[in-house]
C-alpha cells in the first residue's frame, strides 16, 4: 500500500510540474519568455521516470534566433562602428569571406555605455549614442546569421574612477591614472562586479549571445605601485593570503560570479586575457591566473598579438615573425588547457594591424600573409576559432580565414 501511494505521489507531483509550466509558458509571452538553451541536457529523473525536455532547464529568451557557428571567426566592431556607415560595409566583409562573427562594444574603454537606455536607467549617465537602437541592428545580425558576441570592458574605466574614488585607486588625493590617462576601477570591491554583470545581463536581454569580459585585472605593472596607491579591499581586506594571490583570488573570484548571475541567461561567457598569462603560474601585478580563469569560462580569448611580446619563445621579434610566435603559443595553451577538468574554448586574439612604436625605421606590415600566418599556426595546433583585432575596424581584404582544413 506504502509503495501505491508513493506511486501515485509521484505521478501528481509530475502532473502538476506540468500544469505549472504551460501556464508559465502563457503568461511569459506577455513578458519573460523562458525557454530551453539547446545545447545543454541535464535530465532529471523522478522515481525512474524521466521528465520531459521541456522542463528540465529553462533560460531568457531575448527573441532573437542565432546559431553557433561550426567555429567562431570574428571581427571587433566599435560603438561607432556598429552605429553608423561602417556597419554595412562590415557586414559586408563577413558575407563575402568565411567570416561569422561580430564583437561589439557595449561598454568601452573609457566606461561608456554605446547606446542610451531607457528612461530610469542606473547606466543613462555613462551613455553615449553611438547606436541609436541595438535591438534593430541585432536584428540585422541575426537575418544576415552573424553570430553576436557583446564586448564589456570591466576595471578599466575612467567614468566610473573619476565618478566614483572610492572604487578606484588613489594617489595624493586624486584618481590614479596611468601613463596613457586611463583611470582602473577596483577588483577588489564588489559593488563593481555588480556594476559590470548588470550592463551585461541588459545585453542578453537584447540579444547578444556570448558576454565578453575585457580588461579582468589590476592596472598594467600594479605590483610595482601597490604601496604607493590607496585603495580599498573590500572583502579581501582580512584575507591571509600574500597581495599576489588576493588580486588573483579578486580576479577569479569576479569571473566565477559573473558567469554564475549570468546562467539565466543562457550565454556564454569569455573572459580576454594577456597571452604570456598561460606562460606562467600567474601574473605577479594584474592578478590573471590563466588556469583558475579558464576554469571558470566557457570561452577563452588569449591577446596573442606578435606585436605585444618581446623576446620570447627563442624569438628576437615576434611582430616579424607572426606565424612562429602563434605556432610556439599554441603549444603551451594547449597544454595548459588539456590539463584541466573542465577546459573552455579557445579563440584567441590575432594581429590585423601595424605596430609601428616597435620600429625606428620600416614598420613591419600586416596583410594577407600575415594575418593568413597566424591563423594556420592556430589550425595546425587544433585551434580552429579566432578573433581579428583592428581598433580602427579596418581589416585586410582578400584573406583566406580557413588557410589549413
Amino acid at each position: 500500500m506504502e509503495k501505491i501511494r508513493n506511486i501515485i505521489s509521484l505521478f501528481i507531483t509530475f502532473l502538476l510540474l506540468s500544469i505549472v509550466m504551460t501556464t508559465h509558458t502563457s503568461e511569459a509571452a506577455e513578458t519573460e519568455v523562458m525557454t530551453m538553451k539547446n545545447h545543454e541536457k541535464h535530465a532529471t529523473a523522478l522515481s525512474g521516470y524521466e521528465l520531459p525536455d521541456k522542463i528540465k532547464r529553462f533560460t531568457y529568451d531575448s527573441g532573437l534566433q542565432f546559431e553557433y557557428p561550426e567555429a567562431v571567426r570574428g571581427i571587433y566592431v566599435t560603438g561607432h562602428s556598429a552605429g553608423g556607415s561602417r556597419f554595412d560595409k562590415l557586414i559586408n566583409l563577413i558575407k563575402s569571406t568565411e567570416l561569422n562573427a561580430m564583437v561589439i562594444d557595449i561598454k568601452d574603454d573609457y566606461g561608456n555605455l554605446t547606446y542610451i537606455p531607457e528612461e530610469g536607467s542606473p547606466y543613462k549617465d555613462i551613455a553615449k549614442p553611438y547606436m541609436d537602437d541595438p535591438r534593430k541592428m541585432l536584428e540585422v545580425l541575426e537575418k544576415e546569421g552573424i553570430y553576436p558576441i557583446a564586448r564589456i570592458v570591466v576595471f578599466k574605466d575612467t567614468v566610473l574612477a573619476k565618478k566614483r574614488p572610492d572604487l578606484s585607486f588613489t594617489q595624493n588625493g586624486k584618481v590614479w591614472s596611468n601613463g596613457k590617462g586611463d583611470s582602473f576601477v577596483s577588483p577588489f570591491k564588489k559593488e563593481v562586479w555588480e556594476y559590470n554583470v548588470e550592463i551585461a545581463k541588459r545585453a542578453a536581454e537584447l540579444g547578444f549571445q556570448d558576454i565578453q569580459f575585457d580588461y579582468v585585472r589590476f592596472p598594467e605593472g600594479f605590483e610595482r605601485r601597490d604601496k604607493e596607491l590607496k585603495y580599498d579591499l573590500g572583502d579581501y581586506k582580512d584575507s591571509e593570503l600574500n597581495d599576489v594571490k588576493k588580486r588573483v583570488e579578486a580576479v577569479t573570484d569576479f569571473v566565477a560570479y559573473a558567469r554564475k548571475e549570468l546562467e539565466y541567461y543562457g550565454v556564454d561567457v569569455s573572459v580576454d586575457i594577456f597571452g604570456y598569462a598561460a606562460t606562467i603560474k600567474e601574473t605577479p601585478g594584474i592578478g590573471q591566473n590563466f588556469s583558475k580563469i579558464s576554469s571558470n569560462v566557457d570561452v577563452i580569448s588569449s591577446m596573442i598579438y606578435p606585436s605585444h611580446w618581446t623576446s620570447y619563445f627563442g624569438i628576437d621579434m615576434p611582430d616579424k615573425e607572426p606565424y612562429r610566435l602563434v605556432k610556439e603559443y599554441a603549444k603551451v595553451e594547449n597544454e595548459v588547457l588539456g590539463s584541466l577538468e573542465n577546459s573552455p574554448t579557445s579563440r584567441p586574439w590575432i594581429q590585423d594591424f601595424e605596430a609601428p612604436w616597435l620600429y625606428s625605421g620600416a614598420t613591419k606590415q600586416y596583410g594577407k600573409a600575415e594575418v593568413e600566418a597566424q591563423i594556420k599556426a592556430l589550425n595546425e595546433n587544433g585551434i580552429k576559432e579566432f578573433l581579428l583585432w583592428n581598433a580602427g575596424n579596418t581589416y585586410t581584404e582578400n584573406v583566406d580565414y580557413t588557410p589549413l582544413q
